[in-house]
């Protein structure tokens, strides 16, 4: 179909993506380098002649990436090959040493899986077509600007070798909106797999593939045809690092292609480079077919045999599955279950909580007041994991009834999170301690007396009568004091 024939019918956007997961193991994917880069390392520094393509160097597979890998496959509820095989795709870019990279062609270690998302409220499956196993390419700097401006581009091949899993979906996204989705769900699945770690630079690549094709051939339930695909021109989009990154850069190439096929101009086959801080993407290449890569077995790697030993993989409980036990068992509604497995460490974190107390008042203090003051501050509660017993320390303060609720939050907690501090230290040196009975009748009467006008209003039906007097004592005993309680004491007094 020529591009002003198309230009003339409503279109759809059609989307596939290859995910690039860096797999979370001590070495490289073929040698012993560390996969652990510290803060102040050199270029070039993390690396053996076997990273390196150096001649005669022989790689030896990483066993703890190939359980990584089985891990993925069975979370995606894919297809683990028993037998499966390395090749080498061939190509020449200077962040690849070798001049091909070792991968999987035709025998991926796992195949036809699903993740279902939730977009819009709508749940659904992508489907993942494959997912494999291949090493990391180095990286570039490029100097002066962006990869089409800059003066220079630097090498740096301490990352070439780390284990990647490249996830491979079908093309099954409607909406750059969907994608993002997608991609915030997996990474919540890889990193409850303990596989993945997203605070690593890099640790998330993703290449998105987009066409448009005619709207009216997309069917009702979202497919699309064979013929209708291979129709299309498709697209390549490099460089996205992160889901929000993918929202953005696949909005700006589904603009621009409708742009111009509603100017009478074709699409063109190519691979895009996505440049972030200009939020456009740049012509890089025109792109490679399959073809082009010259793929052959990898022959210093023997065949990968795992049917024996996948069955002896666990994989731990899935967000999925966590969120309903939570609602189930400790009889939590969906927006507490689904806060309360944001992420693997919260969900231990507030189960620990929750063998101690209620599980209504564990969530209420772990899914509202610690996140949210771990929110404000940027922090992650990986950070304070180690303080559990402290935290707990503090819950307890309130459940006995030591401290008020409204001093362990705005007080207690805040001085934890930002000094550092215990708290007991806090409650002595702050004197929170709980005010005895006699202090709170005493200042109840105190209040009602010295504010005639607040009563007169209170008799009169003015409902912030009654919060101005429980400001009145809690001014007089600290906040020492427990404001329901003030308030139901002063409504007694008032009424008789």
């Amino acid at each position: 179909m020529t591009a002003k024939a198309l230009s003339q019918r409503d279109l759809a956007t059609v989307i596939g993506l290859e995910v690039h997961v860096q797999l979370e193991t001590d070495t490289k994917i073929f040698c012993g380098c560390s996969t652990d880069a510290a803060e102040d390392e050199e270029p070039n520094t993390r690396t053996c002649p076997v990273c390196l393509g150096l001649p005669g160097a022989l790689p030896v597979l990483n066993e703890g990436a190939v359980e990584a890998a089985v891990k993925v496959g069975k979370a995606l509820d894919a297809t683990v090959a028993e037998h499966t095989r390395f090749h080498r795709k061939n190509y020449y870019y200077p962040d690849l040493p070798k001049n091909f990279q070792i991968t999987q062609y035709d025998a991926p270690i796992c195949a036809d899986g699903t993740l279902e998302v939730s977009v819009e409220g709508e749940r659904r499956e992508v489907g993942i077509e494959r997912a494999h196993l291949e090493e990391d390419p180095g990286s570039l700097q490029h100097k002066g600007g962006s990869i089409d401006t800059a003066d220079y581009t630097l090498v740096n091949y301490n990352r070439a070798g780390t284990p990647l899993m490249e996830i491979v979906t079908k093309p099954d996204f409607r909406s750059p909106q969907e994608t993002r989705a997608f991609l915030a769900k997996l990474e919540e699945v890889l990193e409850y797999l303990g596989v993945f770690d997203a605070t690593r630079d890099g640790s998330l690549r993703i290449d998105a593939n987009i066409s448009m094709v005619p709207a009216d051939e997309v069917g009702d339930d979202g497919s699309i045809a064979d013929e209708t695909l291979a129709a299309a021109n498709r697209t390549e989009v490099k460089n996205i690092s992160s889901h929000k990154g993918a929202e953005k850069a696949l909005a700006y190439e589904v603009t621009r292609q409708k742009n111009a096929i509603s100017r009478g101009r074709a699409i063109e086959q190519e691979t895009r480079h996505w440049d972030e801080s200009r939020g456009i993407t740049v012509s890089m290449r025109s792109k490679e077919e399959e073809k082009d890569y010259r793929y052959f077995r990898e022959a210093d790697l023997p065949p990968l045999e795992v049917a024996d030993w996948k069955e002896k993989i666990d994989i731990p409980e899935l967000p999925d599955a966590r969120r309903e036990r939570f609602r189930e068992e400790y009889g939590l509604d969906s927006e507490s279950a689904s806060k309360l497995t944001s992420t693997k460490e919260v969900a231990d974190f507030y189960e620990d909580v929750a063998d101690k107390f209620d599980p209504s008042l564990a969530a209420t203090w772990v899914a509202d007041n610690l996140l949210g003051e771990l929110n404000y501050r940027d922090m992650q509660i990986t950070e304070i994991t180690h303080r559990l017993d402290e935290f707990t320390r503090l819950v307890e303060l309130v459940d006995a009834g030591d401290i008020t609720t409204k001093n362990a939050e705005e007080v207690v907690l805040r001085r934890m999170l930002d000094d550092g501090e215990s708290p007991d230290d806090i409650v002595e040196a702050e004197g929170l301690g709980a005010a005895d009975n006699d202090e709170v009748v005493t200042a109840v009467t105190e209040a009602i007396e010295e504010n005639p006008d607040a009563v007169e209003d209170y008799h009169a039906g003015e409902g912030g009568a009654i919060n101005f007097l429980v400001g009145q004592v809690m001014q007089k005993t600290g906040g020492s004091a427990d404001p329901g309680d003030v308030n139901q004491m002063l409504r007694d007094e008032l009424d008789e």
